[in-house]
């Protein structure tokens, strides 16, 4: 048994329990590192594979350079990576096709703790307004998708997972979504806004179960990356700058309670979300305002 042959079974197990215990994008995951460790394997050994007996120290260490460095990833994606490759070299073990533990002291690098920013008024409307071509329905999706974050709150692995199952009817006859967080498996619920009902609208189709077609992280990420391109607005442009912006410019903003918010992000606890909803200054302003008529009635007794 040899190291992408170990892989390539692990990962047909995976394919076949997506939708049970396996999330699409953690197979995508898998998927993209088999991908990427053939490339590093064929380039620094010329080999098309490699015995776990072939593997040292350095190869991890190797690895972890050229998916940086050659490969241009993302410091969170390569985490993922050498894990995916750790993993693998455990079962091996375990399962008797390697004499050695593989890169058990192998500590993956840390990750780097930032702010998340959530996008200016200006730069989501440059994004909501973009004209796109009907020939890139790719960039298409992946931007409605985005705003489809930026008007309910829900992050990549969630928003992919959405059926009509997380629909509902209130009484008055407005449409919520509720819906389990993959990440914390806590319950979110917002009520839909009329641009989340026309994408919603949009996107339709009885004979496909998900709310919204499928499109990889990877293809995303490179469509998020175009639409910052074709905009031309000064943020770096992730998904998950939608849940922010949802968090800060559509809600915080608009005068809804922080604890509201927290509800509809599906936060375990509120100082989650109070590094969300960042304080603009038009809501700082704002409320200033409101303390200041709040209590121009009240008298100072020194």
């Amino acid at each position: 048994m040899t190291l992408l042959r170990l892989l390539d079974r692990y990962i047909e197990g995976l394919r076949s329990r997506v939708g049970i215990d396996c999330a699409r994008t953690t197979l995508s995951t898998y998927v993209y590192t088999r991908r990427s460790l053939e490339a590093f394997i064929r380039r620094r050994f010329g080999l098309p594979d490699l015995a776990f007996g072939q593997l040292n120290e350095q190869f991890i260490r190797e690895y972890q350079d050229f998916t940086q460095t050659e490969q241009g990833y993302a410091l969170q994606t390569v985490r993922h990576y050498l894990a995916v490759v750790k993993k693998i070299c455990r079962l091996a073990f375990k399962e008797g096709h390697s004499e050695k533990l593989h890169f058990a002291y192998y500590k993956l690098p840390r990750q780097v703790e930032t702010t998340p920013k959530a996008l200016s008024r200006a730069s989501f409307e440059k994004i909501r307004d973009l004209d796109i071509p009907a020939q890139r329905g790719s960039l298409s999706l992946s931007r409605d998708l985005f705003l489809f974050a930026c008007y309910t709150g829900t992050s990549y692995a969630d928003v992919s997972r959405l059926t009509g199952e997380n629909l509902y009817t209130d009484e008055s006859g407005a449409l919520w979504l509720k819906y389990r967080r993959k990440k914390t498996d806590y319950q979110a619920r917002v009520k839909l806004l009329p641009e989340a009902l026309v994408l919603l609208d949009k996107y339709r189709d009885a004979e496909r179960e998900t709310l919204f077609p499928h499109q990889s992280a990877e293809v995303v990420k490179a469509n998020m990356k175009g639409l910052r391109g074709l905009t031309g607005i000064p943020e770096a442009l992730t998904y998950h700058a939608g849940r922010h912006s949802f968090a800060s410019l559509i809600t915080l903003d608009e005068g809804v309670p922080i604890e509201t918010i927290s509800r509809m992000l599906g936060h375990s606890n509120i100082q989650t979300t109070q590094i969300y909803a960042r304080v603009t200054p038009r809501k700082l302003f704002e409320d200033m305002d409101r303390l200041i008529a709040a209590t121009s009635d009240l008298k100072l007794i020194l």
